[in-house]
């Protein structure tokens, strides 16, 4: 649409998690750092929170992609299941034929045997769940259960919970706090800071193939900083809207007309107060 006339290769706002679009900004790159440890030293349960938008599922596909040749992962992206599927699902994304296990029974069988073999290999086993906040509490407390296979010096499975501020609240209840107690390590994703947002868009530019100038005028950016509370799937929409409306009106920089064009036009950006003409 407005790429071309941008000098981009690709839209460089799109709401699909891209880890190539992965900006090193010192909340997630701290998380992703103390996944990738706390995993290494064979902790339990890890558990990272944050709010809608603040990069989880891209979090998740980096540990993924980092731990891809040092580990035998599962990744569950809708553990809204009931127990039983959850143990199926695992299984098979360990590559456990669980068409020929008749009940629940032997697909705990199968897997337990699975997990066994991998630890035979020297394989850690990485169980990644996204969402987390929609499992039903019986699948948590199966989730619990299911972390009790090991051998009496390994630990067979580790799990790493991603999810909303809500997953806190779930995890609250007394009637999981055996799961709770065993979460070893937890981190929380904070919002983009006014510098992280700029270095953000600036990140993204240069990613799709931009090479040009500054193409957001720093007042463009304290806008969509402010609009956006740093969240970044908001900061996403915002820029590409704000891209949108400077493309429209024939002009070679967004600047902060286009970037209020756009937080108009969005429900869930935060109003920006105006002072004599200025934020």
């Amino acid at each position: 649409m407005y790429e071309s006339h941008f000098g981009l290769q690709e839209a460089p706002f799109a709401l699909t998690p891209n880890t190539r679009y992965f900006l090193r900004a010192p909340s997630h790159s701290e998380s992703l750092e103390l996944l990738l440890v706390a995993l290494r030293q064979r902790e339990g349960f890890i558990k990272v929170t944050g709010e809608v938008g603040t990069g989880k599922t891209l979090l998740c596909r980096l540990l993924l992609n980092e731990l891809d040749k040092e580990a035998c992962t599962a990744y569950i992206p809708n553990p809204h299941l009931p127990p039983e599927t959850l143990y199926e699902a695992v299984a098979e994304e360990l590559g456990v034929d669980v068409a020929r296990c008749a009940n629940t029974h032997q697909t705990l069988k199968a897997l337990n045997q699975r997990l066994i073999d991998l630890a035979m290999e020297q394989k850690p086993v990485v169980l990644v769940i996204d969402e987390a906040q929609a499992m039903p509490e019986q699948t948590i407390e199966a989730l619990r259960l299911l972390t009790n296979l090991e051998t009496e010096s390994t630990r067979l499975l580790q799990v790493v919970l991603f999810g909303q501020p809500e997953l806190d609240v779930a995890l609250g209840k007394d009637s999981l706090r055996q799961l709770r107690q065993r979460i070893t390590f937890q981190t929380r994703l904070s919002p983009l800071t006014k510098d992280s947002v700029g270095q953000y868009i600036r990140h993204r530019l240069t990613q799709a193939g931009y090479n040009g100038g500054e193409l957001f005028a720093p007042s463009a950016v304290k806008v969509i900083w402010k609009a956006s509370g740093g969240i970044p799937r908001l900061v996403n929409v915002l820029a590409h809207k704000s891209l949108l409306a400077a493309w429209g009106g024939g002009n070679a920089q967004v600047s902060r007309k286009h970037a209020m064009q756009a937080v108009r036009d969005t429900e869930s950006a935060r109003p920006v107060g105006v002072m004599g003409g200025r934020i």
